[in-house]
C-alpha cells in the first residue's frame, strides 16, 4: 500500500536527527503521495516537529535526505507553506495584507490589484471576507488561524505542512477549523503532511497516520490506513463503520505500544517497511 515512486510527492529516506548523547530519531524512513493528506501521530519528544522543520527546510537531517518532487530540500521554499501552531502573522498588516504579500512572493510580476484580488478569494474561502481589513489583534485566535490557511493556500503549494494548527484553540472552533481545513485541501487536490496528539483529528482529515514510538531513537512503528469514506464530519464520525477499530487501534498505540516499541529496533527489523494497518 506504499504509494509507487511516479506518485509520491514526498520522499523521506533514512533521516536521523542526532544531538550530544541523544538520538531523536534515527533511519526514518515515509512517503507522501501527490494529493494525500497524511498525518503523523506521536508523544511528546519523538520528533514530530523537528520533522516537519526538515520538510519545511527550516531544519536539517543529519543523515539522509528529503526529497520533494525528485528534488532534495535544501532550504525554505514556497512550494512547501507551513501552517504553524501560532498565528504568525505580521501584527502591522491587516489580515488582507498577510495573505497579500504571500501572493506577492509567489507572483512577483503580478500587479497590486492582481495580488489583491487573489488575498481576498483566498479570505472569502476561509470566511472571512468582513474581517479583510481588520489587523491581528482585532481576530479571534480562530479568525487569526484562517488567515493563515487562507495564507498558506493563497500560493498554492506543492505541500501544505500543518504542527498542530488548532492546538490553542477551543473545542468547538477547533472542530470547525478542521472541517474547512478537510473541505478546502480535498476540493484543491491539496497534499498535506500535519503532525498531531489529537486522534479524532487524524481520523477525521488524514488518508494515513504514521505512529511513532517514544523518543528517543523513535521510528515509525505502524501506518494505518483510513479507509472512512470522505467527506467526513466531526459531528458523526463516530457513528461510521469502522471508526471504533480505527481509533481504539490508534489509542492502543500511543498507551501502550509507543512506550513498550520505544527504543532500538528488534532485530531484523526494516525501517523501509514497517507494518501496514487496516483496522477491521
Amino acid at each position: 500500500m506504499t504509494p509507487p515512486p511516479a506518485q509520491r510527492l514526498v520522499s523521506v529516506e533514512g533521516i536521523a536527527r542526532r544531538f550530544p548523547g541523544l538520538t531523536v530519531f534515527e533511519d526514518l524512513w515515509f512517503h507522501v503521495a501527490r494529493g494525500e493528506f497524511v498525518c503523523l501521530v506521536g508523544h511528546s519528544g519523538c520528533g514530530k516537529t523537528t520533522i516537519l522543520n526538515i520538510l519545511a527546510g527550516l531544519d536539517t537531517p543529519d543523515a539522509g535526505v528529503v526529497l520533494v518532487d525528485g528534488k532534495e530540500i535544501s532550504g525554505p521554499s514556497l512550494d512547501r507553506a507551513v501552517i504553524f501552531q501560532g498565528h504568525a502573522l505580521m501584527p502591522w498588516l491587516s489580515a488582507l495584507e498577510n495573505v497579500a504579500f504571500a501572493v506577492s512572493c509567489r507572483n512577483p510580476g503580478w500587479s497590486r490589484g492582481q495580488v489583491r484580488d487573489a488575498a481576498r478569494a483566498a479570505l472569502a474561502r476561509v470566511g472571512l471576507s468582513q474581517a479583510a481589513e481588520r489587523k491581528p489583534a482585532q481576530l479571534s485566535g480562530g479568525m487569526k488561524q484562517r488567515v493563515g490557511i487562507a495564507r498558506a493556500l493563497a500560493i498554492s503549494p506543492k505541500l501544505l505542512l500543518m504542527d498542530e494548527p488548532f492546538s490553542a484553540l477551543d473545542a468547538l472552533t477547533r472542530g470547525t477549523l478542521q472541517e474547512e481545513v478537510s473541505r478546502l485541501v480535498t476540493e484543491a487536490g491539496q497534499t498535506a503532511f500535519m503532525i498531531t496528539h489529537d486522534v479524532d483529528e487524524a481520523i477525521l482529515l488524514a488518508d494515513r497516520i504514521l505512529l511513532m514510538t517514544n523518543g528517543p531513537q523513535a521510528r515509525v512503528a505502524e501506518i494505518v490506513h483510513n479507509t472512512l469514506p470522505r467527506p467526513r464530519e466531526r459531528a458523526n464520525l463516530h457513528h461510521m463503520p469502522g471508526y471504533h477499530a480505527l481509533r481504539d487501534h490508534i489509542l492502543d498505540f500511543l498507551i501502550t505500544r509507543s512506550r513498550t516499541l520505544a527504543g532500538a529496533p528488534p532485530p531484523g527489523w526494516d525501517a523501509r517497511t514497517p507494518p501496514v494497518v487496516v483496522p477491521a
